[in-house]
């Protein structure tokens, strides 16, 4: 299971608060590794949550742990994750209007749908709404990725 994942944000408090909307959560500041850092916890209260750093900000070894240093102002990343949300297709794209953040609807290769938010323009996150969940656990699992593999290995000898 994965407890906690981090991102930077411009504005990390306001992002916080936007993704506790989503998921119907609370947003909490974070000033433990970097000032200015705040916290998206999920309502199920079992410690998981969005750590979300001011952008530019790097993570670096510290005598007492993790340090956030202040780096550069990196637009993009490869970075990204999926989330859970109550909340429909509809609700999200209001929410992501709201905010000035770009959201769309994409199926992956047909096995489950995302709506792609892209947080000021360069981070992308993944909602899933309630029949998203459905279709994503449905079809992500160790044995039907295998498969995948094996039909593109297939494919690729074939050619």
């Amino acid at each position: 299971m994965l407890f906690h994942l981090s991102i930077e944000a411009d504005d990390p408090k306001r992002t916080a608060e936007v993704l506790a909307e989503i998921w119907n959560g609370v947003a909490m500041p974070f000033a433990a590794v970097a000032e200015g850092s705040w916290m998206a916890f999920h309502p199920a209260d079992n410690g998981t949550m969005i750590e979300v750093y001011p952008r530019g900000t790097d993570l670096a070894i510290g005598d007492k742990g993790a340090l956030g240093l202040a780096s550069s102002d990196r637009r993009a990343s490869a970075t990204h994750f999926a989330m859970s949300t109550d909340k429909s297709i509809e609700e999200i794209y209001a929410i992501a209007e709201r905010e000035g953040w770009h959201a769309q609807y994409f199926s992956r290769g047909g096995a489950f749908g995302v709506i792609e938010v892209w947080i000021d323009g360069c981070q992308m996150i993944e909602v899933l709404t309630p029949e998203m969940q459905r279709e994503y656990l449905d079809n992500v699992t160790i044995a039907n990725w295998t498969r995948m593999i094996d039909a593109l290995e297939a494919q690729k000898l074939a050619a």
